[in-house]
């Protein structure tokens, strides 16, 4: 009997296999009395296939598969007895040209250490989850943009390192559930996102050339070690977002490139199936199977491991067939247009599976043009994402922050500009690893200024950022003002904390992270003007911001107050929308931010609104606000 039925093979054929992973790959099985894998494999092109691997000696001869029925679909089986967990193997496919092609498997569980390239024999099976009261709060009616989101973008293999090892100094999973869980639960992240799990060949692609979409690397230990990061971090009450790669592949030889002699997983014809510019293949999302291959990755890394979303990079280059291509390298869909359509229903089915199937599950777009409706449901048109980076906020800020303070005036228009468009998406406001790389300074080094100025444009930068409607993210490094740029290769400069001015821009971060999550104000309402409103859009002369978040009872609503100059103002005063007390809960020039040794006078944390026209306001209150200074009061609307 086989282990692929027919009706896995229909299911396979219309792309709704959803445990395609199930029966796909290497699984354990008892046949006839004896315990061995079943080995499956799609290779519709292929002469013949053989299963070689340390069981049989790398045999080529040892173990050939068959067609199974119906041999349309081109899925190849055979059982092998008496193999072992752990041990290696790949597919010798034999192509229509007779070349031999040595594959690994693309539904593998585990892989071997980089530089080797063959799959290993698994199970999944077996760990002993303690989430459970984590993933019955994540599926809460509250509906998710509802609730806090800030997360931790975390390079695993380069967040810390062990020091004069030769295995890289690579922390094991194991080994960051001890130290990455807690300091991001110190810190107050809702969430972490990390980079490079799904399995991959070269260090420095990050993770995004994937060649193994259903297994996490082992260059951090196995399944169960990472399935323990994932269940720790769930006990701290961390989500866990893994960044998921559907929009390329690398075209190395035992990966999914030309799979079985031909274009399989990618568009046969390369004006549709390759990009120039980054030397990859792109997925074939008109193909029913290869559609079934990546929505059961998503799956698999849900019911497998539990995380609680996907961060699916690179959606521009998907859906348009022109992305980073010229005249004559790209084909025009059926109504000569550069969208890509097969993409489009791809999307449409993924995120609505997803996200209907798994409620709180968070599918969330690095998309980085005016691309309409990414977030919307699909029932209205949508794409059915959950969130969208706010790619535009990004480069409007990070323009803003690095000028000079005395241009800054004629600039003001990049810090307003994208609250005329919050209501088109559900966004997050990144600062992520593309940032801080590739001759683009950190964030710190982006900065003008001398050292202490460099200081504190950061946290007015960081503070405008958390008050601005949408989810957070920052990558890791950027919340110690890390001096020198992100690489894949050194772990993050930790050292520098003994420096009094990065130690404090750590408990500024930290103290930032702790006030969004305490107060609703600044994250129940982001996605429409009900939770905000400009007290003070227009100050550009001064570069001072100042906004008001709002909760929805009306209670510890936030007053934000940022200047982005070094010009001192002793009597500043701001408009309230409120005439109840206003309480002083964040002041940017306390020494335990500035990592200044003198004290300064300690501002009142309690001010009254006089009745004293500001801002367009009836009301407003008094405050010595300080070069690049801070302040967030939280008050209750009158009664």
């Amino acid at each position: 009997m086989s282990h692929f039925t027919q009706l896995d093979a229909y299911l396979f054929g219309q792309g709704t296999h959803y445990d395609i992973f199930r029966k796909l790959g290497a699984h354990s099985a008892k046949v006839n009395g004896q315990r061995g894998f079943y080995f499956d494999v799609w290779a519709p092109h292929a002469k013949e296939v053989h299963v070689i691997g340390e069981f049989n000696g790398w045999n080529e001869q040892a173990n050939p598969m068959t067609r199974v029925s119906p041999e349309g679909i081109g899925v190849w089986e055979c059982f092998i007895p008496d193999v072992k967990i752990g041990q290696m193997y790949k597919y010798l496919i034999q192509g229509g040209n007779d070349e031999k092609l040595y594959k690994a498997d693309p539904f593998a569980e585990y892989a071997e250490v980089r530089p080797g390239t063959a799959s290993r024999l698994w199970s999944t099976k077996g760990f002993k989850w303690t989430d459970s009261a984590w993933l019955k709060k994540r599926a809460d009616d509250t509906p998710y943009y509802e609730k806090p989101l800030s997360i931790y973008e975390v390079h695993p293999g380069s967040w810390m390192r062990h020091p004069g090892t030769d295995d890289d100094g690579f922390y094991t999973y194991r080994e960051l559930a001890d130290r990455l869980v807690d300091y991001v639960g110190e810190m107050g992240y809702t969430h972490v996102e990390l980079m490079g799990i799904s399995e991959y060949p070269y260090d420095g692609s990050w993770g995004y050339q994937v060649t193994g979409y259903y297994a996490p690397t082992s260059r951090y230990g196995t399944p169960q070690d990472f399935m323990y990061l994932v269940n720790a971090f769930h006990k701290k009450n961390i989500g866990v977002i893994l960044d998921w790669v559907p929009a390329h592949f690398p075209k190395d030889a035992h990966g999914l490139a030309d799979f079985d002699g031909q274009p399989l997983y990618e568009y046969a014809d390369p004006r549709k199936g390759e990009h120039p510019d980054w030397g990859t293949k792109i997925f074939d999302y008109g193909k029913p199977e290869v559609k079934n291959f990546l929505i059961g990755s998503a799956i698999n890394w849900v019911e497998n491991y539990h995380v609680d979303g996907l961060r699916v990079d690179a959606v521009a280059s998907m859906l348009y067939l022109d992305y980073g291509k010229e005249a004559g390298q790209w084909v025009p869909n059926k109504y000569g247009g550069n969208e890509n359509l097969e993409a489009i229903a791809f999307f449409k089915h993924i995120n609505s599976l997803m996200t209907g199937r798994y409620k709180g599950f968070l599918m969330i777009a690095e998309e980085s043009t005016a691309w309409p409706k990414v977030t919307t449901d699909v029932d209205n048109d949508g794409l059915g994402f959950s969130y969208k980076w706010n790619m535009g906020w990004m480069h409007d800020f990070l323009d803003y922050m690095q000028l000079d303070p005395f241009f800054r005036k004629d600039n003001h228009n990049r810090m307003t500009f994208a609250m005329s468009y919050n209501e088109y998406e559900k966004y997050i406001l990144v600062l992520s690893h593309d940032e801080v790389v590739h001759l683009k300074k950190s964030m710190i080094e982006k900065m003008p200024g001398d050292e202490p100025e460099k200081f504190a444009n950061l946290r007015a930068g960081y503070a405008f950022m958390m008050c601005h409607p949408g989810k957070k993210l920052l990558f890791m490094g950027q919340e110690f003002a890390q001096t020198h740029e992100w690489s894949e290769a050194c772990e993050l400069s930790w050292y520098e904390l003994e420096n009094p001015r990065h130690r404090a821009m750590q408990n500024w971060v930290k103290e930032l992270l702790h006030v969004y999550r305490k107060y609703p104000a600044l994250w129940q309402q982001d996605i429409n003007w009900n939770g905000f409103e400009w007290i003070n859009a227009n100050d550009s002369y001064r570069s001072i911001f100042s906004l008001v978040r709002k909760s929805k009872d009306g209670k510890n609503n936030i007053l934000c107050v940022v200047n982005f100059t070094p010009v001192e103002y002793p009597d500043y005063r701001v408009g309230v929308v409120s005439t109840q007390k206003h309480t002083l809960i964040l002041d940017s020039d306390e020494p335990e931010y500035t990592g200044e040794t003198q004290e300064k006078k300690r501002k009142k944390k309690s001010y009254t609104p006089e009745k004293q026209a500001c801002d367009g306001q009836a009301y407003s209150i008094g405050y010595p606000l300080p070069s690049f200074g801070v302040a967030l009061f939280s008050f209750d609307y009158d009664v």
